[in-house]
């Protein structure tokens, strides 16, 4: 396998615990559990070690094991690179003035210098003592709307191709914000782009202006 040279850094870790989360006013149905509520745990200037077991990060819930979770889905990598664009949308359709904080995209691990094209499907990434595979992009349902206090939510994640993806754990360990991360190539055939550009064309959804 062969060394890709990126410059990559964990900036945050992010946990969350399953909780209910309110649907819109409107909407008789009853709240929903979910676990995307995150928060920072280690971060740049608290650089605490956290605790990597094959399901995921120690002590971080998912209510839902089909859209989050389980072996495949273990870990959520969500870009630092993007949160401009999510911070600049969301203060222009809903006037949120203040700043996302790390974890607001549901991620676990907030990351700096690479981007979906950048990843592959079946690289392996070493981060501290641990070791994970990428395997495949986020696709976010309606909790996401919810979380962000935005009906275009999930359609802005698909339409922008900013998704993010989701990481096996193949070696357990401990990892901690400001850790670099070694990416060492798979077959490099399918990238998270790739994946984004097909599920675009699935979902065939109209232009939002962004």
């Amino acid at each position: 396998m062969k060394e890709i040279m990126l410059t990559i850094q964990v900036i945050s870790i992010s946990i969350g615990k399953i909780e209910d989360i309110l649907l819109p006013k409107n909407d008789s149905s009853k709240p929903v559990k979910s676990g995307i509520n995150k928060s920072s745990i280690s971060h740049l200037n608290n650089r605490a070690v956290v605790n990597i077991k094959l399901n995921g990060i120690n002590g971080d819930q998912q209510a839902d094991l089909t859209v989050h979770g389980g072996v495949r889905k273990a870990v959520y990598v969500y870009p630092h690179e993007h949160y401009s664009f999510w911070n600049q949308l969301l203060r222009r359709e809903i006037k949120k003035s203040e700043p996302l904080n790390f974890g607001a995209l549901g991620e676990n691990l907030t990351v700096q210098g690479v981007t979906e094209e950048d990843v592959f499907v079946g690289d392996r990434w070493e981060v501290g003592s641990a070791v994970f595979e990428v395997t495949e992009l986020r696709e976010p349902c309606f909790k996401f709307n919810i979380k962000m206090e935005y009906k275009g939510a999930a359609k802005a994640m698909v339409q922008s191709k900013f998704s993010g993806w989701y990481l096996s754990v193949v070696k357990e360990g401990a990892i901690r914000a400001g850790d670099h991360i070694l990416v060492i190539a798979g077959k490099r055939e399918t990238s998270i782009a790739d994946q984004n550009a097909n599920l675009l064309q699935i979902k065939n959804q109209k232009n939002l202006d962004f």
